[in-house]
Order: structure tokens, then sequence, then C-alpha cells
């Protein structure tokens, strides 16, 4: 068997296995609750927001990318100026989708 087939493989098994257990322990969290007489409603989320908060987030990881490249350009090395931006910006904008929420909300 060659090698080149393997990886392909056991990324597609790791994915699998991992969507496979997060399917059964949901079930399981929700049968042992309604075996408690709760509602699983328990789950669904009330923010109304959730749209919002990922966009601005993903604007963040953007521009990220963007400073990434300027940092790369002016001479920092390539991989820790994309990750420190994308993860900096990407918490900048999730902080304010925060700040944003909560101003909206008080209206």
């Amino acid at each position: 068997m060659q090698v080149e087939i393997l990886v392909p493989l056991a990324a597609f098994a790791l994915t699998f296995g991992m969507w496979y257990i997060y399917i059964t322990a949901r079930n399981k969290e929700r049968l042992a609750l309604i075996e408690k007489g709760e509602t699983p409603d328990l789950f669904k989320s009330t923010s109304k927001y959730r749209s919002f908060k990922l966009g601005v987030f993903l604007v963040g990881i953007a521009i990220g990318i963007i400073a990434g490249y300027f940092l790369n350009e002016s001479g920092m090395e390539e991989e820790p100026a994309y990750f420190s931006m994308i993860l900096l910006f990407g918490g900048i904008g999730l902080v304010i989708a925060f700040f944003l929420q909560k101003k909206y909300e008080e209206k």
C-alpha cells in the first residue's frame, strides 16, 4: 500500500470519528435531560447576534492577514507575523462584537 493514500484516509477517519463521538455524546446528554424531565431546548442558542459576531470575527481575521502581510514585508518571519496578527485581530474582533452586542441589547 502506498503511503500517499494513508494520509487522506487517516484524515477522513479522524474527521468521521470526531463527528460520530460528538453526535453520540450530544444524543446521550439530551436523552439524560429528557429522563430527568427537562426539555432539550436548553441547548438552543438565544443570541440574536450570532451572525453579527461571526461577521466581525471574520473581518478581524481578514485585517489580521493584511497586517501579517505588512509585518512580513517589513522583515519579520512569515509564520509568526501571520499567526500573531490573525490571533490578535480575531480576538479584537470578538471583543468589539461583544461590546457592540451589549450596546444594542441595552437599547
